[in-house]
């Protein structure tokens, strides 16, 4: 950065679990390009406020609950985010994720921040569930963006091509406000291949424990093939959202346990070793922005099988280095798993094709790189005097 000043950089994010997991890089890659970077979002855990502070962010708590629809919380929302940009004057603000796009929109017209991005890491539940809640939702944010979200210095991040193309076609946004910007990027030194366990074959999905993961359709696959004589292993490494109403039930997961149809790890610290142990990364989910957790077993030379839904086709290459399955198929995700888990050989070509992949494709860095220069574009455009 050629700047004199230090633009003053504020990130909103509803989590901080989720600030950590996907946006981290990128707050440590701005504080290093000379940005005073913030960080908005709720406290869940003192660790993670810590490990937040020690990457040398400024952080605020804030209050945002992401599973209410009162409309006395939406306002307090709304209200929490005027007071803290008067309060900060950022010269750009980062939203991420619907609500505080939606919220910090609100906010940022009415305290007349100079720069906006809106990144959505997915359109998923509002877009992809047909129930009432949904449709609701779907309504308040195709008003939101077809009716707030003009401002003349403002971006949305995008992460597939096929979100871009339903904001267009829905003239949610105007064409030059849109940004592709392919996922949060993956650490290709951390996630380095591994070679494939010995023993019996064994499954993994890595995601929150949602039912718009896919996830009762994987237990499908994996009670067919037990059906048809298959032994193998399928893991389940993720916690409960209990705030996301897609969440599945504690007790439902046991009862799979039981079974004998999957072992349930939970959150795992380290997803490594979730791919230590996995010959095959799932992801049968119902839509996605492009999920992390493809992209890190990928890095870790793993194959792959997801839905053919947006955001997992941008990482799975079918027959390059996966399969794709139709969504809500468990049929079709069976013969997938089977297929991949029969062929040893097939299945080690695709791992090293997705490392490849991940690696030119989907690294930390270029995520980075683009992410600031989209800043800087944003910055320069803006006539905003910088102290």
């Amino acid at each position: 950065m050629t700047r004199e000043f230090k633009p003053r950089l504020l990130f909103v994010v509803t989590e901080d679990w989720y600030f950590l997991s996907h946006r981290l890089p990128i707050a440590a890659g701005a504080r290093r390009a000379g940005y005073e970077v913030w960080v908005a979002t709720r406290i869940n855990k003192a660790e993670d406020a810590e490990r937040i502070r020690a990457a040398g962010l400024h952080l605020v708590p804030i209050n945002m609950q992401r599973s209410s629809l009162r409309l006395d919380h939406q306002v307090r929302a709304v209200l929490e985010l005027v007071r803290l940009y008067r309060r900060l004057r950022p010269h750009l603000v980062h939203h991420v994720a619907m609500q505080p796009v939606v919220y910090g929109t609100l906010a940022a017209h009415v305290t007349q921040v100079p720069a906006v991005v809106n990144a959505l890491a997915g359109l998923g539940y509002i877009f992809a569930s047909q129930n009432f809640r949904a449709r609701f939702l779907r309504a308040v944010v195709r008003f939101t963006f077809k009716n707030l979200l003009r401002h003349k210095n403002s971006r949305i991040i995008l992460q597939n091509p096929d979100d871009v193309r339903l904001f267009i076609e829905q003239r949610l946004s105007a064409a030059e406000q849109l940004c592709l910007i392919r996922g949060s990027g993956v650490d290709i030194n951390h996630f380095q291949p591994l070679p494939e366990p010995p023993g019996k074959p064994t499954v993994a999905l890595v995601a929150r424990m949602l039912r718009d993961k896919g996830i009762t359709e994987l237990v499908e696959a994996a009670r067919l093939l037990r059906q048809r004589g298959r032994d193998l292993r399928i893991i389940l490494a993720g916690g409960i959202d209990r705030l996301n109403p897609n969440c599945l039930n504690e007790n439902e997961i046991r009862a799979w346990e039981t079974e004998g149809l999957v072992e349930w790890w939970g959150e795992v610290a380290d997803i490594r070793t979730v791919w230590t142990q996995a010959h095959l990364g799932v992801l049968p989910s119902y839509r996605e922005g492009l999920p992390k957790s493809l992209l890190e077993a990928a890095a870790c030379g793993r194959a792959l099988v997801a839905a053919d839904v947006p955001g997992c086709r941008e990482i799975v290459r079918p027959h390059k280095n996966g399969l794709l399955a139709p969504a809500h198929d468990g049929v079709a995700l069976a013969e997938a798993i089977q297929k991949l888990l029969d062929d040893a050989t097939q299945r080690t070509a695709f791992g090293r094709r997705s490392r490849e992949i991940v690696v030119n494709e989907f690294a930390e860095a270029q995520v980075i790189a683009a992410t600031l220069k989209l800043y800087e574009t944003l910055l320069d455009e803006s006539t905003v005097r910088f102290s």
